[in-house]
């Protein structure tokens, strides 16, 4: 079996959770997934099986996810998980305050990833330093946020926002909810989480644990194949004696100079997919170097 599966991804379980879980209904053990999501977070979790594991560096990076804020409060890890730090009520929040203050969260910023989170500092995740009680400085990183979109608004003592964000890798929602809550000036966390879209997988086509097993089976279950899931890459075709060097890892010369340092799916004529090769591009030549042989 090879391709990749759209995993809706449960409450409460870690990614990790999840690849042992598929590990086992597919009786494989090359499984790995991408784009991880916080045990609180559900949705869209990109996961390949087999050699299409060495694919996952090459699926799309966007993003989305449908987000709940929740005003007044400010927790240990940014979200419901983490203790609270404090709790005011901020009945006085408006909606227009927060359509004044949405702008500056878009496009490229910079962004605190919370304290509890996967990124290493000194050589040691945060989370693990941040259990240990050590006060380490969180270094701000560069992310992109292409959309933000109120959904839904919830006035009262402890008023909730429900937002829909469109952004590129490394962004942490927990942050937005975070800083949102400090530019009013009332405190924020996140509240629940939910990713719509990742890597090119939507949440409406993704399947449950349960859908998967029940799938597998029926002898029912087609992973999604290399076509599909790396759309966003151009394509080449090559001739059987190109097809037959290639699979050696020789370099094949390359009619697309215009897409230099860039991949493209590559395809025997037969329509088997041979791999992934990158566009190199010097003064005299043009040629397609291997990055990945599936020969």
């Amino acid at each position: 079996m090879q391709g990749f599966l759209n995993l809706n991804k449960p409450l409460d379980w870690t990614s990790h959770d999840c690849v042992a879980k598929v590990r086992r209904l597919v009786q494989m053990k090359r499984v790995g997934h991408a784009g991880t999501l916080d045990p609180l977070a559900t949705g869209v979790l990109p996961i390949a099986l087999g050699k299409a594991t060495r694919l996952l560096q090459f699926l799309p990076t966007e993003k989305a996810y449908q987000a709940r804020i929740q005003f007044g409060v400010t927790t240990t890890t940014d979200d419901r998980e983490g203790e609270e730090l404090t709790r005011q009520p901020a009945p006085d929040l408006a909606l227009e305050f927060i359509q004044a203050a949405l702008p500056q969260f878009l496009g490229v910023i910079q962004q605190r990833p919370p304290r509890y989170s996967a990124i290493q500092v000194q050589g040691q995740r945060l989370y693990d330093l941040a259990r240990k009680g050590k006060a380490v400085e969180v270094p701000l990183r560069t992310v992109e946020v292409s959309e933000l979109k109120i959904l839904q608004w919830q006035p009262g003592e402890f008023p909730q926002l429900e937002l829909a964000v469109t952004c590129g890798p490394g962004t942490y929602i927990r942050s937005i909810a975070r800083d949102l809550g400090a530019v009013l000036q009332v405190g924020g966390t996140l509240a629940s989480l939910i990713r719509t879209e990742s890597s090119g997988f939507s949440l409406a086509n993704s399947l449950t644990l349960e859908d998967l097993e029940t799938q597998l089976e029926a002898e029912r279950f087609q992973p999604v194949s290399e076509a599909e899931a790396l759309r966003n890459l151009r394509t080449i075709t090559l001739a059987p004696e190109e097809a037959r060097r290639w699979c050696h890892g020789q370099t094949i010369a390359c009619p697309y100079r215009e897409l230099c340092q860039l991949s493209l799916r590559v395809y025997a004529q037969e329509g088997q997919f041979l791999g992934i090769g990158q566009v190199d591009c010097s003064d005299l030549e043009t040629l397609l170097t291997p990055q990945i042989v599936f020969c």
